[in-house]
């Protein structure tokens, strides 16, 4: 994986290390990286959780937490990506994988999430959401999986973290480590 670009995810919980899959989700891995180097996320926050016990309402259960950019610098001129779906990337949500929200196939913009343990039903034909389309998975975290699930765990109402956990920043890491 050292060939692979990496970003640090730094919050008050901690920092952790997420591996971008470039040549196996080419567009998602340039939306994100794009919001990265333009420092889109620094500010932004960790604002949704989602566990086996806040999901009174859905048959289907995942476990993932919920980032997203700074609301100041928030575009509504931001285009949506096509849907990188999991039979074309060969990427799965398992343990770490990080991946793009989404309503409906081919509106994902900046909004991403971390699977908390194995989560098949966010793939191509997975039943989480009901067009089976999946979800578009574009890397995963290699080292501080432990502060996901702190993130995982923190403190919320229904779904929603409260507070957020602040995302100070996300950059890319360089050969230096830094």
């Amino acid at each position: 994986m050292s060939d692979l670009p990496a970003v640090t995810i730094e919050t008050p919980v901690g920092d952790f290390t997420v591996h971008i899959e470039t040549g196996q989700a080419p567009v998602t891995s340039a939306n994100f990286l794009a919001y990265v180097d333009a420092g889109a996320y620094n500010g932004g926050r960790f604002h949704r959780t989602v566990t086996p016990d806040n999901q009174p309402d859905d048959t289907i259960k995942i476990a993932v937490v919920q980032g997203s950019v700074n609301e100041v610098i928030q575009s509504e001129d931001t285009q949506p990506i096509p849907l990188e779906r999991s039979t074309s990337t060969g990427l799965n949500h398992l343990d770490g994988a990080i991946s793009m929200a989404r309503r409906d196939p081919d509106s994902a913009k900046s909004d991403f999430f971390i699977c908390v343990g194995d989560q098949p039903e966010l793939d191509f034909g997975g039943k989480r959401n009901p067009d089976g389309q999946g979800f578009a998975a574009f890397g995963r975290v290699t080292s501080g999986m432990e502060v996901v699930r702190a993130i995982n765990e923190a403190p919320k109402e229904g779904q929603r973290l409260m507070p957020p956990v602040p995302i100070i920043s996300i950059r890319r890491k360089t050969e230096s480590g830094v």
